[in-house]
C-alpha cells in the first residue's frame, strides 16, 4: 500500500525536480518505509511506500522493467499476483512483490492486464520509448486517485494534498462541487471538491500521449460485468460462501502482522470468523466501546471475539479523548467529509498495536441489502395507488405531512411525491441527502441548484432503458449504493483514515468475482424480509445467534450531545472558517447551527457535522473561496 505522484507535460518537463519532492512530502503518511522518485524530459514520478508484500528495498518504487523501457509507480496488492506470475514465464523476475507482477502483465498484454487482476489498486506506467503515459483504476474505486488535465500536461496524485503542494493550481472551490457537497457530504466522482481536480472513475484507465488525445475508457461496470446466478437458494447460498471464503483467504495474503475491525455486527463478524478458520494463529481485532452504552457495540463484538478466541482490543472512546483526536484526523483528511472519524479511531489504535494490514466488513451492507432502502423502495414501487395521482395532486400530500411532522424524513417524502415518477433513480437521490435544497440555498448565494449529480449517475446507470435496467431490482438498489455513497463516502473515508495512520485496509465484501455474483441473484432469493438476509442465512452457522439477530446500530459516535456541549465552541470556530468563502451566506450559516442548538427536527448533527469537517478543511489547506 502506498501513494503515488506524477507531472507529465506532453511537450517537455519545464518544471524544477524539487515539485515531485514536494508532492511525495505531502502524502508521506502514505508511505512510512520508503520513497523514490523518477525523471526525464517529459515526465516526473513519485513514489511512498508502506511495504506488506516483499519488503525488501529491490522491490521499492518506481520500479523499473530489466529493459529500463517502462517505469511505474503502483499503489494497492494484486492479491492473485502469483498465479498471474505463474502465466508469464517469458519475464524474468527479481522480485517477490506484486508490483513486478503487474508491469509484467502491462508489457504482455497492454491494457488487457487490467482483466487479470484481483484487486485494489491504482497506478501509472510510462514508456521511455513512445513516451506515453498508462493510468488505471481498480474496479470499485477502493484505491483513489486525482488528476488535473489541460491541454499540455497532467497533474496526478493518490492525494488531493499532494496536487495542491505543487502551487500549479488555483485553490478555488468549485461552485457545483459545493452544492454537491452539502447535499451529500460528499462530492461525487469524476468531480471533487475543487475546480479543475478531477478523480478517476473505478474501472476507467487513460492513455496520455504527446501525439493523441487523452483516451478514456471504462474496462469494467457493475450494471455489465455480472452473471445471472442459479434459481436454487441452497446452491446460491452455497457459492455465496464460497466466494467470501475464497476472498478472504485472498485477502490474508501478507509478509506483515494483520487483524481485522470487529464491529460486533454481521458483516465484520462473518470476516473475522472466516479469518480464524483459515488461519493457524490467534487474529488480533479491534472495536470501539463507547463511555456512553446507548452507542456502544462492544458486547456483540466481545461474545465473536471469544467465540474464536482472537486477541481482542477494546477501544474506549470518550469525549476528551475524541477531542484529542480530531485536529489529527482533520489535518489528514485529504477530501472534506462528514463522516471518517471513527475510522481514524480504530486505525489508529490498530496500528499502535503493530498491526499494518486489517481486513474490514466494509460493502456487505451494499451487497447483500443492509440498509433501510433495501424494503423501502419496493414498498413504495408496490404502492401503485399512488401513481393514479397526478404530480399536482401528490405534491399538496406531501406538503401537508411534512407540515405536520416537520422532520428530515417528510421533508424527503415531500419531494418524492413530488417526483415525475417513482422509478428508483427519483426514489434515490432523496434516501442519501444529507441537506434538503431549500436548506442549501439557505445556505448558500442562489436559488438555483445544479441538477442532483446522484440523479444523474443513478439515471445514466440503472435508469429505465438503461442497460443497468436488465439487472434484478434489488441489485439496481446495490448499484446505486456502491456507486454514489459506498464509492464517495465509505472508501473515500476508509482509504484516507486508514492511511493516515499507516495501515492498508482490505475489503472482502468487494471482491469484483464476489460482487458480480451477488448481482446476479434473484430478488427472490434476496429479499431482505430481515437485513441481509442471504448473508445470514449463508453464514449463520459461523456467528452468534444475539449478532445476527438483534437490531442493526451502525457504527457511529454520539456527536449530537458532544457538538452541543464540550465541541460547541471546535465546531462555531471551523463553521465561522465558511464565512471566508464567498458562496456561503453568514446568516444562513448562522441560522443553520442556532437550529440545530434549538433541536430543530430538520437539523440534526449529521447535517451540522459536515460543514464543521469543510471549515476545517478550508483553513488547513489555504482555500480561497
Amino acid at each position: 500500500m502506498c501513494g503515488i505522484n506524477g507531472i507529465y507535460k506532453f511537450s517537455g518537463n519545464s518544471y524544477n525536480p524539487n515539485l515531485i519532492a514536494k508532492m511525495n512530502d505531502a502524502l508521506a503518511q502514505r508511505g512510512p518505509d520508503a520513497q523514490g522518485v523518477f525523471s526525464d524530459d517529459h515526465i516526473f514520478l513519485g513514489h511512498r511506500r508502506l511495504a506488506i508484500l516483499d519488503p525488501n528495498e529491490q522491490s521499492n518504487q518506481p520500479f523499473k522493467s530489466n529493459d529500463g523501457r517502462y517505469v511505474m509507480v503502483f499503489n494497492g496488492e494484486i492479491y492473485n499476483f502469483k498465479s498471474i506470475k505463474a502465466e508469464l514465464t517469458d519475464y524474468p523476475f527479481r522480485t517477490e512483490s506484486d508490483t513486478e507482477v503487474v508491469l509484467a502483465a502491462y508489457i504482455k498484454y497492454g491494457e488487457n492486464c487490467l482483466r487479470l487482476f484481483n484487486g485494489m489498486f491504482a497506478f501509472a506506467i510510462w514508456d521511455t520509448v513512445d513516451k506515453t503515459l498508462f493510468i488505471a483504476r481498480d474496479r470499485l474505486g477502493i484505491k483513489p486517485l486525482y488528476y488535473v488535465l489541460n491541454n499540455d500536461e497532467i497533474i496526478f496524485s493518490s492525494s488531493i494534498k499532494s496536487i495542491l503542494a505543487t502551487d500549479l493550481i488555483d485553490r478555488k472551490i468549485s461552485e457545483d462541487g459545493l452544492v454537491d457537497y452539502l447535499r451529500y457530504q460528499t462530492v461525487h466522482a469524476p468531480y471533487t471538491i475543487l475546480n479543475g481536480v478531477f478523480a478517476l472513475m473505478p474501472g476507467q484507465q487513460i492513455t496520455l500521449s504527446e501525439e493523441h488525445e487523452p483516451r478514456f475508457k471504462k474496462y469494467w461496470s457493475p450494471t455489465k460485468d455480472y452473471y445471472k446466478a442459479s434459481n436454487s437458494v441452497s446452491e446460491v447460498q452455497t457459492q455465496v460462501q464460497n466466494k467470501l471464503s475464497e476472498s478472504v483467504e485472498r485477502r490474508l495474503i501478507s509478509d506483515v502482522p494483520f487483524g481485522a475491525f470487529l464491529s460486533g455486527g454481521i458483516d465484520s463478524s462473518i470476516i473475522v470468523a472466516l479469518m480464524s478458520q483459515q488461519h493457524d494463529q490467534k487474529i488480533d481485532t479491534f472495536s470501539v466501546a463507547f463511555k456512553e452504552e446507548k452507542f456502544s457495540e462492544a458486547q456483540f463484538a466481545r461474545q465473536v471475539a471469544e467465540q474464536y478466541k482472537t486477541n481482542h482490543h477494546e477501544i474506549e472512546l470518550g469525549v476528551d479523548e475524541f477531542k484529542d483526536l480530531i485536529p489529527t484526523a482533520f489535518k489528514f483528511m485529504d477530501h472534506p467529509s462528514g463522516d471518517g472519524l471513527n475510522t481514524f479511531v480504530v486505525s489508529k489504535k490498530t496500528k499502535e498495536a503493530g498491526v499494518k494490514m486489517a481486513l474490514s466488513g466494509l460493502g456487505g451492507d451494499e451487497l447483500f441489502g443492509g440498509y433501510s432502502i433495501f424494503n423501502q423502495v419496493p414498498n413504495l414501487q408496490a404502492k401503485k395507488w399512488l401513481y393514479s395521482f397526478p404530480v399536482y395532486m401528490r405534491k399538496p400530500m406531501g406538503i401537508l405531512n411534512h407540515t405536520f411532522k416537520g422532520t428530515i424524513e417528510s421533508a424527503k417524502i415531500k419531494e418524492i411525491l413530488k417526483s415525475p415518477t417513482f422509478d428508483l433513480e427519483y426514489i434515490y437521490q432523496y434516501y442519501r441527502q444529507v441537506a434538503m435544497d431549500d436548506q442549501v440555498t439557505g445556505l448558500l448565494k442562489t436559488n438555483k441548484l445544479p441538477e442532483s449529480r446522484v440523479l444523474r449517475d443513478t439515471h445514466e446507470l440503472i435508469g429505465f432503458n438503461k442497460e443497468g435496467w436488465a439487472l434484478p431490482a434489488l441489485s439496481r438498489i446495490s448499484v446505486a449504493e456502491m456507486t454514489t455513497y459506498m464509492q464517495n463516502v465509505l472508501l473515500r473515508d476508509a482509504d484516507q483514515m486508514s492511511m493516515a495512520n499507516g495501515l492498508e485496509l482490505r475489503v472482502p465484501f468487494l471482491d469484483h468475482e464476489l460482487v458480480s455474483y451477488v448481482l446476479g441473484i434473484r430478488d427472490e432469493i434476496k429479499k431482505p424480509i430481515t437485513a441481509k438476509k442471504l448473508l445470514v442465512d449463508s453464514f449463520q452457522h459461523l456467528i452468534p445467534e444475539e449478532v445476527h439477530n438483534r437490531k442493526k446500530m451502525g457504527f457511529v459516535l454520539p456527536y449530537e450531545t458532544w457538538m452541543k456541549e464540550e465541541l460547541k465552541s471546535f465546531c462555531e470556530e471551523r463553521l465561522n472558517e465558511l464565512k471566508k468563502i464567498p458562496y456561503f451566506r453568514n446568516n444562513g450559516i448562522d441560522n443553520y447551527w442556532k437550529q440545530f442548538l434549538n433541536n430543530n427536527k430538520r437539523v440534526t448533527w449529521s447535517r451540522i457535522w459536515p460543514l464543521v469537517s469543510l471549515g476545517d478543511w478550508v483553513k488547513e489547506n489555504g482555500i480561497t473561496g
